[in-house]
């Protein structure tokens, strides 16, 4: 089992690439974004939860994140491996995801790093917010919360990884085909 993180700020084009990896790939895709949404599109006690935290551009608590991440891995066991998307955000969830895939007699391979300048962040997020109605995308205050607990918060899982020798920073800026091609180089070092 092949399992990677694919790590970036928000609007560092996580999602447009996590796409292309699982084609190539075959990785099953755990998006914590996406988790949160089917919970607060079910109305879950879940969901409720997540929703107070990320409407206000908060990280949702690490056990709640891991719970669900758990019960995902569960369900799809014979999964080729897993790409994490907008996860770890944490050193605390790095480790607790170390641990749990550990349980599962597996861990993470390596971790890609979309680099983004902040201006081109904040410029993505809004244009993405006119389309996909997401009201975290459409106001430029709320960027601005994300963009800082990214800072704060989980720019050190990249040193977290880099330490484990897993870290591998690609430029974010550019044709998705050509950063893309950067991802592939990246992962065939550790596929």
């Amino acid at each position: 089992m092949v399992n990677i993180v694919l790590f970036g700020p928000p609007g560092a084009g996580k999602g447009t690439q996590s796409e292309h990896i699982i084609q190539k790939y075959g990785l099953k895709h755990i998006s914590t974004g996406d988790l949160f949404r089917k919970h607060l599109g079910e109305g879950t006690q879940l969901g409720k939860e997540a929703r107070s935290y990320m409407d206000n551009g908060k990280l949702v608590p690490d056990e709640v994140v891991i719970g669900m991440v758990d019960e995902t891995i569960n369900e799809h066991k014979e999964a080729p491996g897993f790409i994490f998307d907008g996860f770890p955000r944490t050193v605390a969830q790095a480790e607790a995801l170390d641990k749990l895939l550990a349980d599962h007699k597996t861990g993470i391979a390596c971790m890609i790093e979309l680099d983004v300048p902040q201006e081109e962040l904040k410029k993505r997020l809004l244009e993405r917010g006119k389309t996909s109605g997401r009201a975290d995308d459409q106001n430029e205050e709320k960027i601005n919360v994300r963009i800082g607990e990214y800072l704060t918060k989980t720019v050190p899982v990249a040193k977290f990884y880099a330490g484990q020798d897993k870290n591998c920073k690609i430029n974010g800026v550019g044709s998705v085909e050509g950063i893309f091609g950067d991802i592939v180089k990246a992962m065939d070092t550790h596929y």
